[in-house]
């Protein structure tokens, strides 16, 4: 297997519900587009990204929503990309088609009691369900790693939450040690870089709101009282 060198991954720029989450209630998350500082960090993400790559090829899985391929489109890495492929698996969680502002926030403090990897918004998904497209798509990053001819650098232009479980599924973290994680930045990167012995290692750690052990499970978690 061709394995790449590097495996970036890069949050979408600020969008306009970013700004105002009222837009989810007339225009569809898939069609929601960055705002002028959205663009700009995309950009500026670009800049660092082409110093990295130093004239090297990737090949791109694009979330299919509009942010996410606007951020793809910021990066300005033309001359660089070997293929673009649009990815579903990598969307933004499902929370529900139009959203109701009152009701999406009573489920996101109902997500907080609950937790995020295992709570299940109406009409939508959990963390786990976005964990379960995660690994079928890494079995397709398997499968295309195995062509001879593969760029060395992969880059997954996505979304927060998508990259924090790609890196679970990836480095076998724990749900606890998950549940600790913030989401990284808008148009942020991280990268997963393969060292001299064939595994990867991230390059900069996602910020956590409570400190966890990436061993920890629900065995460590303070009990609830009944």
């Amino acid at each position: 297997m061709s394995a790449p060198a590097r495996i970036f991954m890069v949050r979408h720029g600020q969008s306009a519900a970013n700004v105002d989450t009222s837009i989810y209630n007339r225009v569809p998350d898939y069609r929601i587009p960055l705002t002028e500082l959205g663009l700009e960090q995309a950009r500026k993400t670009g800049e660092e990204l082409r110093r990295k790559l130093d004239g090297e090829q990737l090949c791109v899985y694009v979330s299919p929503y509009l942010r996410a391929y606007q951020t793809l489109e910021a990066l300005q890495l033309d001359g660089l990309t070997e293929r673009v492929i649009e990815e579903p698996r990598l969307r933004e969680q499902d929370w529900a088609n139009f959203q109701i502002a009152g009701e999406i926030e009573d489920q996101k403090e109902l997500r907080n009691l609950y937790g995020h990897f295992f709570y299940r918004f109406r009409e939508g998904e959990s963390g786990s369900d976005v964990y379960d497209r995660v690994s079928s798509f890494m079995e397709t990053l398997y499968r295309h790693w195995e062509k001879p001819d593969y760029a060395p650098n992969t880059l997954l232009v996505t979304h927060g939450l998508t990259m924090r479980l790609f890196c679970m599924r990836w480095f076998h973290w724990s749900v606890e040690y998950f549940e600790s994680l913030n989401n990284p930045g808008n148009a942020e990167l991280r990268t997963l870089v393969r060292n001299d012995e064939g595994k990867y290692e991230l390059d900069v750690p996602f910020s956590q709101w409570v400190e966890r052990r990436v061993d920890e499970t629900v065995l460590d978690a303070p009990q609830l009282n009944f």
